[in-house]
């Protein structure tokens, strides 16, 4: 059963959302430029609508979290019967409530093995902020308090929070703040075509791993409390690195005495065609960060998988872990949260898309490789990106610089119906995990339509007073 459609005032709205309304991570002098943020007012499935009557095919799942697709009726229902038994309470007060305790169960059955306690937050965000206090808190307790340091790569994103984005390596974010704070080093991106073009793989790989352990040393190995990464970096523009790569920096971790943070935000909960990327990989992480797939974007949650021998120095020493949030274990959100791991194991989400619909990406985006403005395309999975380039056969950009191309192709994506994002000089892509053969034909489709209506565009680009 689906809701009756509302009758919103299209114009009203966008007259409000300019008085009133600051949207996330927007340019807000180009919102109100433009009059107004685009309204999405429906979806079913993997198409979302907006007010002007424009029905578009979600290729980016929401915000990378929309795996079950929209408007699952159970849901809707998980939440109402649970808002009408207990919609709130705490766990501050040593207290817990019956949704979140076997949602951790259940969560602990997917990571298998020795990761089985789960904490709770609202937002991937919030899971980094769980990671970096609860870190630094199990050395002091283990009698290593110098071990504060954090590491991680260039052009990662672990979230918008100040400690996020000091962990997350992406400078343009550092630069409002005055970011990053102490003790978090980066070091390079796995990122092959970008950082390695043209270099043998394998030696790219172990320039890659070096790098981190140069970091280590450069540091002090006893001053190290973490390495921190995405499985595959997502925000960072679909950056999967390459084979032997994870293995080895667990290696790393495991000489030094260093923990392995895997953060899932992204890959976790079937992206990768496991229910976590670092299975994938074949690794074993000491913590895990996770949000978006785990409730499908429905309701806001997020949690820290965290290893035993963590949880035993917790229990064995004692004392306050002065950390959390009033939303921590929230009922409604996990009882959304238990209804949607339910429907990804009845129908077999995670298996299809390793199986089934990951490999059918991989082969449609192979296709776009004959095209002109096509440097490469990548996927693992259900997550994919297009790189643009201006010369076949190089990594080399529009004007000598990275982002001008793929904005320009991400809106083109969008007029013609594919909502899609431009990470720099890639378009990305990421659809909900129940999109068809059909469906991931129709996205492929749209870009190669953008690429070429994009062409003229980009070839007519001129430098800038500037540019060199």
């Amino acid at each position: 059963m689906t809701a009756p459609l509302r009758n919103h005032d299209i114009a009203e709205l966008k007259r409000l959302d300019l008085a009133h309304h600051l949207p996330a991570q927007a340019d807000h002098k180009v919102i109100a430029e433009q009059g107004g943020s685009r309204i999405i007012t429906r979806a079913e499935g993997v198409y979302i609508h907006d007010g002007e009557g424009h029905r578009i095919l979600d290729g980016m799942a929401g915000l990378w979290c929309v795996n079950v697709g929209y408007g699952r009726t159970e849901l809707a229902q998980a939440a109402y019967d649970q808002m009408l038994e207990l919609p709130y309470y705490n766990t501050f007060f040593k207290t817990a409530s019956p949704p979140p305790i076997e949602l951790a169960a259940k969560i602990a059955q997917k990571m298998g093995g020795h990761l089985s306690h789960v904490f709770y937050n609202s937002s991937g965000s919030e899971a980094n902020d769980t990671v970096f206090r609860l870190v630094r808190h199990y050395w002091k307790l283990k009698g290593q308090p110098s071990r504060t340091v954090f590491i991680s790569r260039w052009n990662a994103y672990h979230g918008s929070t100040v400690a996020g984005v000091s962990l997350g390596g992406m400078k343009h974010m550092h630069r409002q703040g005055d970011l990053p704070i102490a003790g978090v080093e980066h070091v390079m991106q796995p990122y092959p075509f970008g950082d390695g073009f043209g270099e043998d793989p394998a030696a790219f790989r172990d320039r890659a791993v070096q790098a981190i352990e140069n970091k280590i040393l450069e540091v002090g190995p006893e001053n190290v409390a973490a390495f921190i990464g995405e499985p595959v970096q997502g925000a960072g523009g679909v950056i999967i690195p390459p084979d032997g790569y994870w293995p080895a920096v667990e290696a790393l971790c495991r000489k030094y005495g260093i923990l392995l943070v895997c953060d899932e935000v992204i890959c976790g909960f079937g992206r990768l065609g496991q229910w976590f990327g670092h299975q994938h990989y074949g690794i074993k992480p000491d913590l895990i960060a996770m949000a978006k797939g785990l409730s499908s974007g429905y309701l806001p949650i997020s949690a820290v998988g965290v290893a035993d021998h963590i949880v035993a120095e917790l229990r064995e020493k004692g004392g306050d872990f002065i950390h959390g949030f009033t939303y921590s274990g929230h009922p409604t959100a996990a009882a959304v949260a238990l209804k949607n791991i339910e429907i990804m194991e009845r129908e077999g989400l995670v298996e299809r898309t390793r199986d089934e619909t990951g490999p059918y990406l991989a082969q449609a985006l192979a296709g776009l490789n004959d095209h002109p403005l096509v440097g490469e395309v990548r996927s693992l999975g259900l997550i994919g990106a297009v790189e643009i380039v201006r010369e076949k056969g190089t990594n080399h950009r529009f004007l000598d610089k990275e982002g001008e191309a793929g904005p320009i192709v991400r809106d083109l994506c969008i007029k013609n119906g594919l909502m899609v994002r431009a990470i720099r000089d890639s378009i990305v892509c990421c659809p909900p995990l129940i999109v068809t053969k059909a469906e991931i034909d129709e996205l492929v489709g749209i870009i190669r339509k953008s690429l070429d209506e994009a062409e003229p565009v980009l070839r007519a680009l001129k430098p800038k007073e500037g540019d060199a």
